[in-house]
């Protein structure tokens, strides 16, 4: 990562959502995952969501978080694949001001030395909706962690350069953490 020398660490607030129909908080290991990583390099969760793959129910969780001034990134786990039961790009797409076509397309590119071709069954997306960053991610804990490691390190940090999200989000003096 490339750290332009006098720029500080700016904590993000983050939520994470979990879709999955089998899945329990016990046994979530990709949400815990995302999650961990998020604490762990000095952000803060301040919403954490488990549901069953539903469009509308999705739809409706996503949609609350970027409503909600101290939300500042979506992180969404599973339900990107191509299963009858798979829903969560149909449930958020339409929620987006703006897609950020580069994130699939670098994901599936990093996904590839994992998983081979079979990434190209992968749906995994990013946009942003109301000054919140909305990433859409499967539900493995290796993708989640490849998403982690190969993008979302660095672009939610605002110390990384050339750029970042960080200046793209709602302000932080708006997101000031929940008591």
């Amino acid at each position: 990562m490339r750290v332009q020398a006098d720029a500080v660490f700016v904590p993000l607030n983050i939520a994470v959502l979990t879709v999955s129909d089998t899945r329990t908080y016990a046994n979530d290991t990709s949400g815990e995952l995302l999650a961990s990583r998020a604490v762990e390099v000095g952000h803060r969760l301040v919403a954490r969501a488990l549901l069953k793959d539903d469009l509308y129910r999705i739809r409706a969780q996503v949609a609350t978080w970027i409503a909600d001034d101290q939300v500042q990134v979506v992180l969404v786990t599973g339900g990107t694949g191509f299963t009858e039961r798979d829903s969560t790009p149909e449930a958020v797409e339409c929620l987006l001001d703006k897609r950020i076509d580069g994130f699939g397309e670098l994901f599936r590119a990093l996904s590839i030395l994992d998983i081979g071709t079979s990434t190209v069954q992968s749906r995994a997306f990013a946009g942003l909706a109301n000054r919140t960053l909305v990433c859409c991610l499967p539900g493995s804990t290796g993708a989640c962690r490849t998403a982690w490691e190969g993008i979302l390190a660095e672009q939610l940090d605002a110390r990384h350069r050339p750029c970042n999200f960080v200046k793209h989000l709602k302000p932080i003096q708006a997101c000031a953490s929940r008591s």
